[in-house]
């Protein structure tokens, strides 16, 4: 007998920063064993596996490089995009840049992205 869901509505992210920080974020809950309390969730179009599979993929065709991988996770451990004004993250905010918009083209394609 299949469970039916309570009526959850599906939010699709804004952007590609979103996704992301939403992605870390989870990662970071479902690792410290945090459970979400009933009647705040907010059903997302993918799951967390999605997510990381697709990044998979986009590192391994090429399209993410390892220094943006890394600008990824460094500013999103932050919850914060590196800003370009600041001289010390310039370079960064290119890398994050071009991450971001690889990334929410890829996830615009799933559906994921308004």
């Amino acid at each position: 007998m299949t469970q039916t869901l309570p009526n959850i509505s599906t939010e699709k992210f804004h952007n590609a920063e979103q996704l992301w920080f939403w992605f870390l974020y989870s990662r970071q809950m479902r690792t410290n064993n945090l459970i979400k309390t009933r009647g705040h969730e907010t059903r997302r179009p993918c799951e967390l596996l999605d997510v990381e599979t697709l990044i998979t993929k986009l590192y391994l065709a090429g399209k993410l490089s390892d220094e943006q991988l890394l600008v990824m996770k460094k500013f999103g451990d932050k919850k914060r995009a590196p800003h370009q004004y600041i001289w010390a993250e310039n370079r960064a905010a290119a890398q994050w840049n071009t991450a971001m918009n690889v990334l929410e083209a890829a996830a615009k394609q799933r559906g994921w992205i308004e």
